[in-house]
């Protein structure tokens, strides 16, 4: 659970925008995203070896481009 504590004669602005960094770099809509519906373990290892896939092509392409 994210928390902000307001310090003495804080605006409420700033105090706000501290807990929208935390709640950012936290990665909570990240989360209720992924988690927002199911996904069957086949589809996400297919997925994830889609990705692998195109993360080997780039970096070929990036190696025989930079030597």
């Amino acid at each position: 659970m994210i928390e902000v504590n307001l310090r003495d004669n804080e605006p409420l602005e700033r105090a706000l925008r501290r807990f929208k960094k935390k709640w950012e770099r936290a990665g909570v809509l990240r989360d209720v995203r992924r988690n927002s519906f199911f996904v069957k373990p086949s589809v996400e290892k297919r997925e994830s070896r889609k990705k692998a896939v195109r993360r080997m092509a780039r970096f070929e392409r990036i190696k025989r481009l930079y030597g």
